[in-house]
């Protein structure tokens, strides 16, 4: 091979390269590119920090937080915590989703029981989760029940709106189509109603975990023993705000986790929709 010939086989190996390349670091880009703001956040907290522009007493510096959720993970406090906290959430959202899954199927594929319930069912949602409090303790004490049943109410309406609307709003031309084809009753559900419906209803489920995580801090004050508002409370009251922010930090680490489940999820789940095929969305 000569030296030209050599030189015209590099060239052309970049220029093939080049497009491969650049396409990796501009996906690179995208994954990083919403950890940004976090980080520039963080970085401002540690410069405010080390000036004394923030005082220890208001916010602690990041290496004192740091350093408590090292020292909870070492004396197994913080997972015992995070275990009975996601134990509860879990519960809550299992209970409270399916049924206002069930309900928003129901409302949403028959008349009569739209009319019948729906009404209903949008006047306790207009009922904030905080004001059901004293009536849970008044009839289900301050245990675990009570605490299940506030989340489980706080997940049931993003579920039951999502899911009633997209039942409602599949395209009417398609069911007349599947219907002439024969599809009736349980096959046009699976084949018709239920997969056009799944868009809105993993929308509801990204709500519902939201939800979940919200109305977990308010159930977890109801003289809670354990989990990580038990953790939260406690450190409050000895005055320890480094614990305080680690328990406020895991509760947002829980809720970006759960958040970005609920986008694999509809990515996994939604591989047949047009929104979600040739890179459409990003997570």
């Amino acid at each position: 091979m000569t030296t030209g010939t050599l030189v015209q086989h590099t060239a052309a190996e970049r220029r093939r390269r080049g497009p491969a390349t650049g396409a990796r670091v501009a996906d690179l880009g995208r994954r990083l590119l919403p950890w940004a703001v976090p980080l520039l956040l963080l970085a401002a907290w540690d410069v405010a920090s080390r000036t004394g522009a923030l005082s220890t007493k208001i916010l602690p510096a990041p290496e004192a937080v740091l350093r408590a959720g090292w020292q909870l993970v070492a004396s197994g406090d913080l997972w015992r915590n995070l275990l009975v906290s996601a134990a509860r959430a879990l519960a809550g959202f299992a209970i409270g989703g399916g049924l206002g899954f069930a309900l928003g199927l129901l409302t949403g594929a028959l008349k009569h029981a739209e009319t019948l319930l729906d009404g209903t069912v949008q006047m306790l949602r207009t009922i904030p989760n905080l004001a059901l409090i004293p009536l849970v303790i008044l009839w289900l004490g301050i245990g675990e029940e009570a605490k299940v049943t506030l989340i489980a109410a706080g997940v049931f309406f993003p579920l039951y709106l999502n899911t009633y609307h997209g039942v409602r709003t599949v395209n009417a031309g398609l069911r007349e189509m599947a219907r002439s084809y024969g599809l009736h009753g349980w096959a046009l559900f699976r084949h018709v109603l239920f997969p056009g419906a799944l868009p809105s209803i993993l929308v509801g489920v990204r709500f519902a975990l939201g939800s979940m995580w919200l109305t977990l801090i308010a159930a977890e004050a109801l003289a809670a023993e354990s989990g990580i508002g038990y953790m939260t409370t406690t450190a409050r009251e000895f005055m320890q705000t480094d614990v305080v922010v680690v328990g406020t930090l895991l509760y947002a680490l829980l809720g970006k986790g759960a958040d970005s489940l609920a986008r694999l999820l509809e990515r996994t789940l939604l591989r047949w929709h047009s929104s979600y095929q040739s890179g459409s969305i990003k997570a």
